[in-house]
């Protein structure tokens, strides 16, 4: 079958070809004709398989006819992240070449202004995430009583990110007649009762199993032991790639996606990133240039795991083994996309091996180990001195450094660590009052100062050196003291630290009565 056979308009089929498209993925054949006769459709394929022309092409050739109205889109696209919003504006860009479609994109980083003028001038297309969706129509700029169709696209990672309670109040501000496409990788609980709510005798269309991995795809693990051990086997592996192009690497932590980045860069590799805590320029920068081939390497956390249409990357590395086996699917399915091949590369340690286990059982597929395996890894912790960690500062090696002594970085004995104590509660609560103070002890002690009294036995503290005290506040600390040793009558009032050293010892004054 052609795209010829699906029903399509000319003008989209003129653009289909322009693109260099002949033949349909299956999604797409089995959805568009769908689409085009105006029914529901459940989609349940993994990425890659061409989702966003299975709704683009049919929402080209219905909004053919007709015209938006201000502030009322016509369609409404939802995606769980800016940067596939971006991608299916790319995508209408693309095949609507022929067509005077107005595409207005509302994502968070943006201008709110823009954003607004666009839906003032009217849209035909509203593409969108869900929180800044819901920041126009809570603020009265925006309708959605004028949608035809809805489109929610990548549903599972909407669950993931915690924005089906969003969904469902859109849902509910749509109008009940509009056609729903519905598109998810996966059909867990709550995606299932979600489409049994808002979807109305849908066309299910399967054209993959779940969760399942696409054949092209070459995949191996590599066993390695953790810390900077793990950045010099991803050196080697990138190193020892004969047909690499391009490469996506995954890590699980936002933090280690710049610490592994700056570490690439040192050794001499062409690499960007990218992260959830990047604003939107630079997230686009970033893309644009890996898309570009400025850079050859693409660090990233799971924000990049699903639904990114970047073409021809020949690898995909997993830094990290995701901890959830269904991202691992999402991942490497940034490679082999289009019946193209690639090549996944996961590396391996041995506090990974139940990860593993787990996706082995999810893709029912035992994945073959490259070199050693865990067992004939040395797993020893470097040596914390010698360690040269690039992409750390000298202040983390520090830090790592005192909790390797057990804590003696921060306190070499119990005495120091309650001197210190007490010079910081001097310095924070009592920095002023002691300053106040100090005239008073110098104006009242004379030569007591020169060659002051022993101090009692009482008051000998051997865990407590007479610095601490001397360092104490002399505001509420003062009250506090005259109360526990009125007996005396004493206080201790303290000189600050701004003073000579050999001055740095207490000084005992009596306390008048009306004081």
């Amino acid at each position: 079958m052609n795209f010829n056979e699906l029903g399509l308009s000319d003008k989209v089929l003129q653009a289909v070809e322009a693109t260099g498209y002949t033949t349909p993925t299956p999604i797409q054949e089995q959805a568009i004709p769908i689409a085009l006769a105006g029914r529901d459709v459940l989609g349940i394929a993994q990425t890659g398989t061409g989702k966003t022309a299975a709704f683009t092409l049919p929402m080209l050739s219905r909004l053919e006819t007709g015209r938006a109205r201000a502030r009322m889109p016509r369609t409404l696209i939802l995606e769980p992240t800016r940067e596939l919003a971006a991608q299916v504006e790319e995508a209408f860009v693309r095949y609507g070449v022929n067509h005077k479609v107005s595409v207005a994109l509302l994502i968070g980083g943006v201008s709110f202004a823009d954003q607004e003028a666009k839906i003032t001038r009217g849209a035909d297309v509203l593409i969108a995430t869900p929180g800044r969706l819901l920041d126009f129509a809570e603020r009265g700029k925006l309708l959605l009583t004028g949608i035809e169709i809805l489109v929610i696209d990548e549903a599972d990672r909407m669950l993931d990110m915690g924005f089906i309670p969003d969904i469902e109040k859109i849902c509910k501000l749509v109008p009940f007649t509009r056609q729903t496409l519905f598109f998810s990788a996966t059909m867990p609980p709550e995606i299932t009762r979600l489409t049994e709510a808002f979807l109305h005798n849908p066309a299910r269309i399967e054209v993959a199993r779940p969760s399942s991995t696409a054949a092209s795809v070459a995949q191996s693990l590599v066993a390695s032991a953790p810390g900077p051990a793990k950045r010099e086997v991803l050196r080697k592996l990138l190193r020892a790639a004969e047909d690499l192009t391009n490469a996506i690497i995954f890590s699980n932590r936002k933090r280690d996606v710049a610490l592994l980045t700056k570490s690439l860069e040192k050794h001499g590799f062409s690499v960007g990133c990218l992260h959830g805590d990047m604003d939107q320029r630079s997230r686009m920068t970033s893309l644009d240039a890996f898309r570009n081939n400025k850079v050859s390497l693409l660090v990233c956390s799971d924000v990049a795991a699903r639904g990114l249409d970047i073409p021809m990357v020949s690898h995909v590395y997993n830094f990290d083994v995701p901890t959830h086996a269904e991202d691992y699917v999402h991942r490497i399915g940034r490679t082999g996309r289009a019946g193209r091949s690639g090549t996944a590369i996961s590396i391996v340690t041995k506090a990974d091996q139940r990860y593993v286990d787990d996706i082995e059982k999810l893709i029912q597929k035992k994945i073959d180990w490259q070199g050693v395996t865990l067992d004939q890894v040395v797993d020893a912790e470097p040596d914390v001195e010698g360690e040269v960690d690039e992409g750390r500062t000298p202040g983390d090696r520090r830090s790592r450094r005192s909790q390797g002594r057990g804590g003696e970085g921060r306190s070499a004995s119990p005495a120091r660590g309650s001197a210190r104590g007490g010079e910081a509660r001097g310095r924070g609560e009592g920095r002023r009052d002691a300053a106040e103070a100090a005239p008073v002890a110098a104006s009242s002690a004379g030569p007591t100062l020169a060659a002051p009294p022993s101090p009692s036995p009482r008051r000998a503290e051997p865990a407590q050196p007479p610095r601490s005290r001397d360092e104490r506040p002399a505001g509420r600390g003062t009250e506090q003291r005259r109360h526990r040793h009125d007996e005396d009558d004493e206080v201790v009032i303290g000189l600050g630290d701004h003073v000579p050293s050999f001055l740095l010892r207490p000084v005992r004054i009596k306390a008048s009565t009306d004081a």
